[in-house]
């Protein structure tokens, strides 16, 4: 990354405060985003979390580095994909099971899937111009950067072409693309966490939380394989339990609990109980799910002997060990 990009950034990260609303208004978009997650988490389809792969997560946030976007935007930009793909996907599987019940032939269904993959890197560039328009505050793409983005790859587009591929996407998701993102959750809880007294400052919480929400949208199948085979005490795990587990992919708010927690350990491992025990009381989710999420988090990153040198208790049995803590001190 070149200096310019990376004080940019840096200075987008600094602007960034804590404390500065009203405990009201938190508590109200606290309560907002539970809500969100709750119909996120039901409304949960067998696709979902498909297209969240490594090598198109790391082509959207490099391309937003690119660009001198926001680490909003890049999140914001890999969930439009991951929604405009589930659709595409599962209207291309609509009309492929038209086809066969009505015994035609199968090349319209190989054109369609031909058209899709050709026009892939067309639509994430468009995915990405969506978000930034979305933060207009800070910067919006224009259409001759991304053209002359896309004739650098070697694809060469119009305007029309442009303006018609985020049509497209606009569309198939029924203009709706302003799409909460796992950064979001990992806020409002930061935020609330600094009026509870949390002895890690939010400030400094919030720089890790960054590299580690990148690092699980980059690993986001290991991490969340490793969690699956964790919470079903399993290393194979059956087909069925991997589908009843899409709904956990989805669940932002134990995302973000996870990431804090795993942040926490980071800066500060003595103060880790105290972080994981307010998270538990303010978001309700189990002690033993925020520790082994935040533990699966944390071999991915740190890894598992650096972990086991500070924390050689497994996190079911530390998450018991802090609940007993919580329940005596009330």
């Amino acid at each position: 990354m070149d200096g310019p990009v990376r004080s940019r950034l840096a200075s987008s990260l600094s602007d960034f405060q804590f404390g500065a609303v009203a405990t009201e208004t938190i508590e109200d978009a606290l309560l907002h985003l539970a809500q969100q997650n709750e119909h996120a988490v039901q409304e949960a389809a067998g696709r979902m979390g498909s297209f969240r792969e490594t090598r198109i997560v790391e082509f959207v946030f490099l391309l937003s580095e690119q660009w001198c976007l926001e680490k909003s935007v890049s999140y914001q930009a890999v969930e439009i994909l991951e929604r405009f793909m589930v659709k595409q996907a599962e209207n291309m599987n609509r009309q492929a099971t038209i086809q066969l019940r009505e015994k035609k032939e199968a090349q319209n269904w190989k054109t369609l899937k031909e058209q899709l993959f050709n026009k892939f890197i067309l639509r994430l560039v468009s995915c990405v111009q969506l978000a930034s328009k979305l933060s207009f505050h800070y910067k919006i793409i224009s259409n001759v950067t991304v053209l002359n983005f896309l004739q650098s790859l070697g694809y060469v587009h119009t305007k029309e072409e442009l303006l018609e591929s985020e049509l497209d996407v606009l569309k198939s998701l029924n203009f709706q693309i302003n799409l909460p993102t796992p950064l979001a959750y990992v806020e409002m809880l930061l935020e609330v966490l600094g009026y509870n007294g949390c002895l890690v400052p939010a400030t400094q919480l919030h720089a890790t939380c960054l590299t580690l929400l990148d690092l699980v949208y980059l690993l986001h199948e290991p991490i969340y394989e490793s969690l699956l085979r964790a919470s079903i005490e399993n290393s194979v795990p059956s087909q069925l339990q991997g589908e009843k587990f899409v709904s956990v992919k989805e669940d932002f708010m134990l995302l973000a609990v996870g990431i804090i927690a795993a942040s926490a350990f980071i800066q500060n491992h003595e103060c880790w109980s105290q972080v994981v025990g307010h998270l538990q009381s303010i978001t309700g989710i189990a002690l033993e799910s925020i520790a082994e999420f935040s533990y699966a988090i944390l071999t991915h990153s740190v890894g598992a002997n650096t972990l086991g040198r500070q924390q050689p208790v497994p996190p079911h049995l530390e998450a018991r060990a802090l609940r007993a803590t919580a329940s005596s001190n009330t």
